[in-house]
């Protein structure tokens, strides 16, 4: 199979989890708690593989300034865009509870969506590059990508049940971002391929901040929300499962 082909499935793949979380927030009403526990345990795997997997790619491709520049201007990019979402409707796309707008919030649903899209292009763009140079995929960035959708797509469908959106729309919005993320993989692997390492070091990095970034801004608020002291203790058995991934060569 060509791997700009194998590129766009891994990123499907793992865009796919955002759909089956959906479907379990949606159609199954879960204590708040345990949505929060997930939340948090897939930052912790979320903050285990943008340390370990990405920040270290892009280190030792290029060495520390790209890596920094690359991280800062991700941060700085996503943290721009996110405020700007966040005045339409979508500071709270992540959130179970009762704090999403409602849909008869003007502009609050393209919002939301746009969301989901920042949300997902940076950790897609990743798993695309992981195959340049020939090497096989990164399957802790896969893996550590799957789980965290899982409760993205759980946490924020069972608010927008919440808040009267409907089947359509919900599951119409996390499918279009499965696909969107699939799409976005394959032009990282299609568009970074002839990059000079310091480029393809900082698009690494950037990816790298932008993550961990929206996991400051989204995820740990929903998952302290509900959790709160138990938030760090789930938190770090998620960072160190994808931690003892990472190590076993997985």
């Amino acid at each position: 199979m060509p791997e700009w082909l194998q590129a766009g499935g891994w990123g499907l793949l793992a865009g796919l989890a955002l759909v089956l979380g959906a479907l379990a927030g949606y159609l199954v009403r879960m204590p708040q708690r345990l949505i929060a526990s997930v939340m948090a345990f897939g930052a912790g795997v979320l903050i285990s593989a943008v340390s370990f997997e990405l920040i270290e790619e892009a280190h030792q491709r290029a060495g520390l300034v790209p890596t920094v520049v690359g991280a800062v201007a991700g941060a700085v990019l996503y943290t721009g865009c996110n405020i700007l979402l966040a005045r339409r409707g979508a500071r709270h796309r992540k959130r179970s509870g009762d704090r999403q707008p409602s849909q008869e919030q003007a502009g609050s649903g393209t919002a939301i969506a746009l969301g989901a899209v920042l949300d997902g292009v940076p950790e897609s763009l990743v798993i695309g590059a992981s195959l340049l140079g020939g090497g096989a995929v990164s399957v802790v960035t896969v893996a550590a990508v799957f789980i965290s959708n899982v409760p993205e797509g759980l946490s924020s469908a069972a608010g927008m049940r919440r808040a009267g959106r409907s089947k359509t729309y919900v599951f119409g919005l996390w499918s279009g971002i499965a696909v969107v993320s699939g799409l976005s993989s394959l032009a990282g692997y299609a568009l970074l391929g002839q990059a000079p390492a310091a480029v393809l070091a900082g698009i690494i990095a950037l990816a790298g901040g932008a993550i961990l970034t929206m996991i400051a801004d989204t995820m740990i608020p929903e998952a302290f929300e509900d959790s709160h002291l138990m938030t760090g203790l789930i938190t770090l058995a998620g960072f160190l499962l994808a931690f003892a991934v990472s190590k076993s060569g997985g």
